[in-house]
C-alpha cells in the first residue's frame, strides 16, 4: 500500500512520531492509502521553513512567481488522470466530476500566475506641493491554509495559488480524511520550481495541526473552509495574534421558482445544485421555494429529473452519484428526512438507500425529494450535506424572499423568473455573497466568492483573493522646493 508523506523545507518527510493513518475508499471501505499523520512539531517545523522562505520569495519577480505556477499548472494537468481516479477513490465523487476538479485546479494556479503581475499601487492626490502619498500592497507573511474534503484539490488550489501569486509562502493542511488528491497536486507545484519551504503540506488533525497552524505566531494569514462552528473556533484563537482570515463556512442556500420561471429549466438546475456530488457542497441547493401556482408542475418535473440519476462506484464512467463521504454524512441525512416526516412532509421519491448486493457496503444513498415542508424542521435550518431536495409552497414574492432570508446562513442563492424586474429585486435583497439568476451555477474564476452572516468573511477566487493575501501601505514622501 503505498504511502503518502508530507512537504516540509522541500523534503518529502514522514512524521516526527511516525504515525500514519489508513484512507478508506467510500464505496467498499476498503483501505487505498496510508498517510504519514503529523502533530504540533511537524506543523512548527513547516511554519518555521516557510518564515525562513518567506523574504526571498516575497521579493521575487512577480513574473517569475507567475513563471512557476504557469509550470506548475501544466504539471498538473500531465497527471490529472492519477489525481483525479485518487480523488473519486478517498471522496468518492463520478471520475469525470473528478477529472473536471482536477483541471478546475490548474486554471487556479494559471489565473493568479497572471494575476499577480497586475498588483498595482496607488499614488493619492496630495493638498501640498512638498509631499506625495503612495499607496502599495505587499504580501502579507506566512499562510496558513485548510481545505476540507468535499472538494480537497479545487478548494487547496484557490487558496494556494493566490497566496503564492502575492508573494507569501505557505503551509497547506489538506482534511486529514480526504488527503490524497490533495498531497499531489501540492507535489506537484512544488516540482515546478518553487524554493524550499515556499510551499509545505502537513497532514494531521485539526486538534493538533490545525492548532498549531491557527495559534502560532508565524502564521500570519488563515484561509479555512469548513464548517461554520469550526470556523468561530479558529476566529477564537486567531484573536491571540490579530491575523488575518479569511472563512468559508456553512451554506444553507435557497432557490426560489416564481409562478413565470421556466419549469423545466428551473427543476434541471435545482437537481444538478442538489444532487452533484451527492449534496456535499457548500452552495448546495438546500431549501426549494414554489410558487403554489407552479408547485406541482415543478415537483412533477424535479421527481422524473431526480429518477434518471443514476448511482453507484465513481470509476463507472456511466454514474452520476457516487457514495456519501461517510455513515456520519449518511446518517445526518436519514435524521433530517425522519424529522421532517414526523412534522409532516412527504417524500416524493427516494428518501433510503439503493438496493441491491454492489451497494451494500458503501456509503449510498438516493437522491430524495420532499414536499410539504416548513421551518420548523430541521432541514430547513441546519445544513444536511446530503442528497435531499425539499419543497416549500409561497403565495407572494414578498413571502418567498422572507422565507429565503430566514438563515444564519448567507452563501448563495438562487432564483427562477423570466421577469428581469423580479429577478433583480430578489437578487438585490437576498442576504447571500453569491446570487444565481436563473442559473445554479455561481462560481467563476474572475468573480468574488464568500458569504454573508455566519456563512464567512473574506473573498476567495478574483483579484479579491489575491489582495486578502496582502498588507496595504501608505508611503508618505517629503519633496523639496523645486521647479
Amino acid at each position: 500500500m503505498k504511502r503518502f508523506k508530507m512537504l516540509i523545507d522541500g523534503q518529502i518527510v514522514e512524521s516526527t512520531a511516525g504515525k500514519a493513518a489508513v484512507i478508506l475508499n467510500p464505496v467498499n471501505q476498503e483501505p487505498l492509502a496510508e498517510v504519514s499523520l503529523g502533530g504540533r512539531e511537524d506543523a512548527k517545523l513547516a511554519l518555521e521553513a516557510a518564515e525562513r522562505a518567506f523574504p526571498g520569495w516575497s521579493r521575487t519577480d512577480p513574473k517569475k512567481r507567475g513563471e512557476v505556477l504557469h509550470r506548475g499548472a501544466d504539471l498538473v494537468r500531465n497527471r490529472s488522470d492519477e489525481i483525479a481516479r485518487l480523488l473519486t477513490m478517498e471522496q468518492g465523487k463520478p471520475l469525470r466530476r473528478a477529472k473536471g476538479e482536477v483541471l478546475s485546479s490548474a486554471e487556479a494556479l494559471d489565473y493568479y500566475a497572471e494575476e499577480g503581475m497586475r498588483n498595482f499601487g496607488e499614488l493619492v492626490p496630495s493638498a501640498s506641493e512638498r509631499s506625495r502619498s503612495l499607496v502599495i500592497r505587499q504580501p502579507l507573511g506566512v499562510a496558513a491554509v485548510i481545505s476540507p474534503w468535499n472538494y480537497p484539490v479545487d478548494l487547496l488550489s484557490w487558496k494556494l495559488a493566490p497566496a503564492l501569486a502575492a508573494g507569501c509562502t505557505v503551509v497547506a493542511k489538506p482534511s486529514s480524511r480526504a488527503p490524497l488528491a490533495a498531497t499531489e497536486f501540492v507535489m506537484a507545484v512544488a516540482e515546478a520550481g518553487l524554493p524550499s519551504g515556499v510551499l509545505n503540506l502537513v497532514h494531521g488533525s485539526g486538534l493538533e495541526v490545525g492548532a498549531e497552524l491557527v495559534e502560532s505566531s508565524i502564521s500570519r494569514k488563515v484561509s479555512f473552509t469548513g464548517e461554520t462552528t469550526t470556523g468561530k473556533e479558529i476566529m477564537e484563537r486567531a484573536a491571540q495574534h490579530i491575523k488575518r482570515l479569511s472563512l468559508e463556512l456553512g451554506g444553507h442556500s435557497p432557490a426560489i421558482v416564481c409562478e413565470d420561471a421556466n419549469i423545466d429549466e428551473a427543476a434541471e438546475s435545482c437537481v444538478q445544485r442538489a444532487f452533484s456530488n451527492m449534496g456535499q457542497i457548500c452552495i448546495s441547493v438546500n431549501r426549494i421555494y414554489v410558487h403554489e401556482a407552479v408547485a406541482e408542475e415543478f415537483a412533477e418535473r424535479l421527481v422524473k429529473k431526480t429518477g434518471k440519476l443514476r448511482i453507484g462506484d465513481g470509476l463507472d464512467p456511466d454514474v452520476d452519484l457516487g457514495p456519501m463521504f461517510s455513515e456520519a454524512q449518511r446518517q445526518k441525512t436519514k435524521d433530517h428526512i425522519a424529522d421532517a416526516l414526523d412534522k409532516g412532509a412527504t417524500v416524493l421519491c427516494g428518501g433510503h438507500e439503493p438496493e441491491g448486493e454492489k451497494f451494500c457496503r458503501g456509503f449510498f444513498f438516493l437522491p430524495t425529494v420532499l414536499d410539504r415542508m416548513d421551518h420548523s424542521m430541521r432541514i430547513m435550518r441546519e445544513e444536511t450535506f446530503g442528497p435531499v431536495a425539499p419543497m416549500m409552497r409561497f403565495s407572494s414574492d414578498e413571502e418567498a424572499l422572507r422565507l429565503a432570508n430566514d438563515s444564519r446562513y448567507g452563501l448563495a442563492a438562487y432564483v427562477f423568473t423570466e421577469d428581469m424586474t423580479t429577478a433583480l429585486r430578489f437578487a438585490e435583497r437576498l442576504e447571500a455573497g453569491s446570487v444565481g439568476v436563473n442559473t445554479s451555477s455561481v462560481i467563476v474564476p474572475q468573480a468574488p466568492f464568500g458569504g454573508w452572516k455566519e456563512s464567512g468573511l473574506g473573498r476567495e477566487r478574483s483579484r479579491a483573493a489575491l489582495e486578502e493575501y496582502m498588507e496595504t501601505k501608505h508611503i508618505r514622501i517629503g519633496l523639496r522646493e523645486g521647479f
